[in-house]
């Protein structure tokens, strides 16, 4: 678990479960797994899922199955244990495979006939997933990683009740005069803050004891010059941006080995940040602790990533009011970033909205509400205006999107948010809901988060059901 965390820590989020799945299958090779055989042919098949169209898809099957579909069922029935499949599925009682293929979630249903007993075999019920629901393998792989690795959940949830600012500090905890912290820098992420924060956390004065150095043309001297500093002095050191300086990178690893064998002061620290470069020496990369800082996927890891931004003693004294609006603006916060994955279905143009717009947006409700704190009144129609037209809205550069921004905190910031407001919209008679809660502690809201918010669908979004075939695939 310890290795998984930290390799995962420095991956991008659509690496992790990759990097997650290679871990388990390599781990079921070994045999050492109770209960599940490792097949290579099946293990090929899940891989590669190659196609063949003799015989060529019935005209009954045709209006709800795809010819892709089709042709990955031909091959799977050159693998044991599925040589009736086809027959099954054309033949026998191909309404039932219709109404099985046409669920929100199939992987979680169970298959018709005698294949009921996949439910049982879990890594087969994947192959069958990969040929008629391939854009559902990955919720279907992550549910395959939780049943079949101990402590499953655990790997597949890493990190998503901590903030960053934990991790950060984890991180810390972990680095030596020796080790680096180097960020992988992706839209909306500011790890200069981050640092800073961490900083005070340890009882540093950041104008004192942080110096950041942003790398460029030139800068090169300053930083060297900073370094001895911090390596003489026990200072941080924060080099941004380095990808633009590779030369200088060399010199640092070699400056970095100098420094170990004179014995640096105990209290130096070095921070690097970069976007993803090929032109990074892979020695400093493995001299250091990786990490990225993207919003996690899906709208439950993206609410606990919110919740848990705000600091739990903090949280915890808030007025009761305060709180509920709060956690109405995490789950907004979580919308505008997952609505991304959709493209553009989801927004017009690619915003890049960040845990700093929540921090403001946060900060901006907290000074409105200590303001009307007499009167009692809370000020929706300037909370809207706010958060809608300059926090999230000062990224926004179209007006279809700025309009539905606008439409979205109309349902959502009003009154009824204090009353159990339902703030899934348009989900009459779905059978799905997500109710604000009343006013909890910080912990209570996490564990509301996980137990009440439904499985991942786009119905949450205001969405129809099939928006999410064209990303899942």
């Amino acid at each position: 678990m310890t290795i998984y965390q930290w390799v995962s820590r420095g991956l991008f989020e659509r690496h992790k479960q990759i990097f997650l799945s290679q871990l388990t299958f390599r781990i079921m090779q070994k045999g050492i797994l109770e209960g599940v055989e490792y097949n290579t042919q099946m293990m090929n098949f899940l891989l590669f899922c190659p196609l063949k169209f003799d015989p060529p898809n019935p005209a009954h099957l045709k209006g709800w199955l795809p010819d892709n579909a089709w042709g990955a069922v031909q091959s799977l029935i050159t693998l044991e244990l599925f040589e009736q499949f086809s027959n099954h599925l054309e033949k026998e009682a191909p309404s039932r495979f219709k109404d099985w293929y046409n669920e929100l979630t199939p992987e979680t249903e169970k298959l018709p006939l005698d294949w009921k007993k996949l439910e049982a075999m879990p890594f087969e019920k994947l192959l069958v997933i990969r040929c008629l629901r391939p854009d559902r393998i990955t919720t279907a792989l992550d549910n395959f990683i939780r049943k079949t690795l101990p402590k499953g959940d655990d790997f597949v949830d890493c990190d998503s009740t901590l903030s960053f600012n934990d991790v950060v500090l984890s991180a810390y905890y972990d680095s030596t005069t020796m080790t680096p912290i180097y960020f992988i820098l992706s839209p909306g992420a500011n790890p200069v803050r981050d640092v800073e924060e961490l900083a005070k956390s340890q009882g540093l004065d950041p104008r004192k004891m942080l110096h950041p150095v942003a790398l460029g043309q030139g800068q090169d001297v300053v930083a060297n010059n900073k370094l001895d500093i911090g390596h003489r002095e026990g200072h941080w050191v924060m080099l941004q941006n380095v990808h633009l300086m590779p030369s200088f990178l060399v010199e640092l690893e070699k400056k970095l080995d100098a420094y170990a064998a004179e014995g640096s002061n105990p209290g130096f620290r070095l921070f690097l940040s970069s976007d993803p470069s090929n032109a990074i020496p892979i020695g400093l990369l493995e001299k250091s602790i990786k990490l990225t800082n993207e919003p996690p996927q899906g709208l439950r890891a993206n609410m606990k990533r919110a919740i848990t931004f705000f600091q739990k003693e903090e949280f915890d004294e808030k007025d009761a009011k305060l709180k509920q609006i709060l956690f109405g603006l995490c789950y907004f916060h979580s919308v505008m970033c997952e609505r991304r994955k959709f493209g553009t279905k989801g927004w017009n143009r690619f915003y890049p909205f960040s845990m700093g717009d929540l921090r403001d947006s946060s900060i901006v409700l907290q000074n409105y509400m200590d303001g009307n704190a007499g009167s009692g009144k809370i000020p929706w129609d300037d909370l809207r205006y706010i958060f809608g037209e300059i926090m999230y809205g000062g990224h926004i550069v179209d007006d279809w999107d700025r309009r539905f921004t606008a439409a979205y905190l109309e349902n959502l910031m009003q009154p009824s948010l204090l009353d159990e407001a339902e703030m899934f919209p348009y989900i009459e008679g779905k059978g799905i809901s997500f109710k604000s809660p009343a006013a909890l502690s910080h912990e209570k809201y996490i564990e509301y988060i996980e137990t009440e918010l439904p499985p991942e669908t786009p119905l949450a979004f205001a969405m129809h059901p099939n928006a999410e075939i064209d990303f899942r695939t």
